[in-house]
């Protein structure tokens, strides 16, 4: 598997744990358990991180790519 590849895949993933935190996050707001809801608010933002310097390092590799092609 190419690493750009990869990258995409890693992003992807981190971006559905994200969202899947962000909507236990929501579900412990709605129950007024506020502390659980804001570790999973925290989590959630640690993965949206994640997922986008998966996908900066994937349009890295494209652009690297694109550029040995046009020399």
């Amino acid at each position: 598997m190419k690493k750009q590849d990869n990258h995409h895949e890693l992003a992807a993933e981190h971006f559905e744990l994200a969202a899947a935190h962000l909507r236990t996050a929501g579900q412990h707001f709605a129950d007024d358990e506020n502390e659980t809801a804001s570790h999973h608010a925290y989590l959630a933002h640690g993965h949206a991180i994640h997922a986008h310097e998966h996908a900066a390092q994937a349009a890295k590799l494209q652009v690297e790519l694109h550029e040995k092609a046009a020399v």
